[in-house]
């Protein structure tokens, strides 16, 4: 250990003359820990919101989009062959991909005993939808299965929200009504279909619990009156989400040029980019409390140099050279900014292990994405708000430092 480390422990830890320094030191290191320890709560919680979200739009959506620019291009043939289903054994061929499958959407009006509403209906194919969509893994209530019956009425899942909205449940019949409908000598008659309701899902999301129903795909087709073979569109489902925009470029190149590929990044773009927008704002705004903190670590120093300056003077007297001098100070300071970090630390990694494990604050169901405060703390955020930190409460020293550096020691004991 170096005499200036050895010095500048000795000053921060030793009984002071004056007591206010010993204050101005204490308040320093609070300001420090109070700004880290709040970082690394916002931080971690904007991360939870972020990545709840991010699956819960995953588990209800595929991660690439794949349609025609004109949509009878993508239609089968009688025997099954040629359009959707030749894109589809290719693209379930690439490594990289965890499954493809067609899908159909559609608006219609959704009508039962309770009311009426717009609803979007996304047709599935049921036998390999619960391996695509995570959102159909774990419904709330009935089975997949149900979806298709042999005869009868077929089936429909709907999302919580509706169902509770509507008074649904399990077996619940509820009516479908087209936009396209049929001419007939009375005028233009809508079609309208009855579902019993097999299942009911939960993603979190109110836009999708509330507006979102799935039928089979041949059900869907007859609902609104397409030919045989015809879909929206195919969608693709990856290993790993977050390539999704490099793998669809990738398509783009190898597909038809009358096919075009989107991805769920691009198309949540802008929801996302207004996460991050508020996430760095929060953290250049709690970052303010680390300055505060940096700052009050310059008054404790330059008031020390005060109180030290016959030590300072004597320690030159004995060949200490100016640069050993600024080094006292640069180590206190530091060290004032080194122990404020590991306290922000400790009380914001401990707050942030209790939401995660207690989940103590509940927030209203409805109006935001989870019912209670995510938690995902990250090395990289971790390690960005120590380094902010410690960064700020170096440059405060370089002041006060320098100046007790200048200090001429016929001067300061001219008067001992």
């Amino acid at each position: 250990m170096g005499f200036e480390l050895f010095i500048a422990l000795r000053y921060l830890f030793s009984k002071r003359q004056q007591a206010f320094i010993s204050v101005i030191s204490v308040m320093s290191v609070l300001g420090v820990a109070i700004g880290v320890g709040a970082l690394v709560v916002v931080m971690g919680v904007y991360n939870g919101f972020t990545t709840d979200i991010r699956n819960k739009i995953l588990g209800a959506n595929s991660h690439i989009f794949i349609q025609s620019v004109v949509p009878e291009l993508l239609d089968v043939n009688e025997d099954g062959s040629g359009g959707y289903a030749s894109a589809v054994d290719m693209l379930r061929q690439n490594p990289q991909v965890r499954a493809a499958a067609p899908f159909l959407y559609t608006e219609v009006l959704f009508s039962s005993p309770q009311g009426a509403t717009g609803l979007i209906i996304r047709g599935i194919e049921p036998h390999n939808a619960d391996e695509a969509l995570t959102v159909l893994q774990h419904l709330k209530e009935g089975s997949l299965d149900d979806l298709i019956r042999p005869r009868g009425v077929q089936g429909i899942i709907v999302g919580e929200e509706l169902a509770n909205r509507f008074a649904l449940k399990v077996g619940s019949r509820v009516n479908l009504m087209s936009p396209s409908g049929e001419r007939t000598t009375a005028g233009f008659v809508p079609k309208i279909v009855s579902y019993r309701v097999a299942g009911i899902f939960r993603t979190g999301l109110n836009d999708y619990d509330n507006r979102l129903a799935f039928v089979s795909l041949q059900s869907a087709r007859d609902l609104i009156g397409v030919p045989q073979g015809r879909v929206s569109g195919i969608e693709v489902f990856l290993h790993d989400p977050m390539q999704a925009k490099e793998i669809a470029q990738a398509m783009q190149d190898s597909l038809p040029d009358y096919l075009y590929v989107k991805n769920w990044i691009d198309i949540n773009a802008g929801l996302f980019a207004a996460l991050q927008l508020e996430r760095i704002g929060m953290f250049i705004v709690l970052a303010l409390i680390v300055l505060v903190g940096s700052f009050s670590i310059i008054t404790s120093l330059v008031m020390l140099v005060m109180e030290k300056t016959k030590d300072i003077a004597v320690l030159m007297s004995m060949g200490a050279s100016c640069s050993s001098i600024r080094k006292i100070f640069m180590y206190q300071g530091t060290l004032i900014g080194f122990i404020g970090t590991l306290i922000g630390y400790a009380g914001g990694l401990t707050l942030a292990f209790l939401l995660q494990k207690y989940q103590f604050i509940e927030l209203p169901a409805g109006v935001y994405a989870s019912d209670h405060l995510p938690v995902l703390v990250t090395f990289a955020d971790t390690a960005l708000i120590g380094a902010a930190s410690m960064i700020m409460c170096f440059l405060a020293t370089i002041y006060p430092a320098r100046q007790a550096s200048k200090l001429v020691p016929a001067e300061a004991l001219r008067y001992e």
